[in-house]
């Protein structure tokens, strides 16, 4: 996106959040709402905001793409949540599933104050497409800036059987086009998700010796990382499952050590592409969580993150596979000027083989970016 285009985008943003300021109660409650129901619009919509601290972000203080995630995942959940309630039967937690390709369009700053705009856009029978939009603003002047876009796709589960999925209330359209363009987004990305599936249960080979590593620089083993987390109560929902922030979040610092191991340099988020939540990862698993470049471009990295989770207590389900993505990062120097990226060494097929796709998907990603671009010119 130009700057234009980006200009644009916040003015929108911006305008309908003023329009629709909730009560003062706290963001996006729905106190002015006589008729709380599916049609309602302070259930299809909802806003959140908060002050980026250290603790967000990494030694030169970007905003890790981790926590952006997270706070998207929030806002989307709430508003899901919401809607899915706003019938008669079972009370019912909306479960992300998925998340389409996202692009970190403007770092983000420790200080800014991040506001996160979530609409439903789209309900099929049994899910429900979120878009979320992300300002970032600096209240010492006043400037804001669209840093990310993102869509959403959510399940309901009961809270009596979170193996349960109940039925989405419809919403309405502002016209019959725009719910054709969203059964054709739901389409698109019920396809994607049975091959990601698919191609997403095979096996990360572990992390070579370190000592054997060290000799060669710049492979896809060197750089190869994993964090290994226990699941806690505060990474859960009411009903003991991961939330997908969470997961996201953990993925993104996965997916910045391997880039950082490559670069020895400041690296931040430059998009995400579609992440694919297999299963749910209860209350008690320990999840391992790995990451390993794929492909390098002159100014960007791809690494594919992929998640296990395996129980505790329940040792009988076995280890598998319950997230995966492909995250995009690039290096930077001390002023936030991209730098070129130190090219690959490829060993073997498989890592070749791995290689080709990536740069299939960089190719198709920039050719869609020009695309854009043409279109908002």
């Amino acid at each position: 996106m130009d700057c234009t285009g980006a200009a644009d985008e916040v003015d929108k943003t911006v305008a309908a959040m003023e329009k629709r300021k909730p009560s003062q109660s706290q963001p996006g409650c729905m106190d002015d709402c006589k008729d709380v129901g599916a049609g309602c619009e302070l259930v299809k919509k909802f806003q959140l905001s908060r002050v980026m601290l250290p603790d967000d972000a990494n030694i030169m203080g970007n905003v890790h793409g981790g926590i952006i995630l997270k706070m998207i995942e929030e806002a989307g959940s709430i508003v899901g949540t919401r809607h899915c309630n706003t019938q008669n039967g079972d009370r019912c937690l909306a479960a992300l599933v998925r998340v389409e390709k996202t692009e970190f369009l403007s770092p983000v700053f420790i200080g800014e104050v991040v506001h996160v705009s979530a609409e439903i856009t789209y309900t099929s029978k049994h899910s429900l497409e979120v878009q979320v939009k992300v300002i970032a603003e600096n209240i010492l002047t006043g400037a804001k800036k669209l840093a990310n876009k993102a869509a959403l796709w959510y399940v309901p589960c009961s809270l009596q059987n979170v193996d349960k999925i109940t039925e989405v209330p419809p919403i309405e359209y502002a016209s019959a086009e725009k719910e054709e363009e969203g059964r054709k987004r739901y389409e698109a990305q019920k396809i994607d998700r049975m091959e990601t599936k698919a191609r997403g249960e095979e096996a990360m080979p572990p992390r070579p010796n370190p000592e054997d590593a060290a000799k060669e620089r710049h492979t896809v083993g060197f750089s190869q990382s994993s964090l290994i987390h226990l699941v806690g109560p505060s990474d859960c929902t009411v009903v003991d499952f991961v939330y997908g922030g969470v997961a996201m979040k953990l993925m993104d610092e996965v997916a910045g050590i391997v880039a950082a191991r490559h670069c020895n340099t400041n690296i931040v988020t430059a998009s995400v592409d579609a992440i694919n939540f297999h299963r749910k990862i209860r209350k008690g698993c320990v999840v391992t969580v790995t990451g390993r470049l794929t492909f390098v471009s002159n100014r960007s990295m791809e690494i594919e993150v992929l998640v296990d989770a395996d129980s505790l207590m329940e040792k009988q389900i076995g280890k598998y596979r319950a997230v995966s993505a492909f995250f995009t990062f690039i290096s930077l120097d001390k002023e936030n000027k991209p730098l070129n990226v130190p090219p690959l060494k490829i060993e073997g097929d498989d890592e070749q083989k791995r290689f080709e796709e990536g740069k299939s998907r960089y190719l198709q990603n920039k050719a869609r970016r020009l695309a854009e671009k043409e279109r908002q010119q």
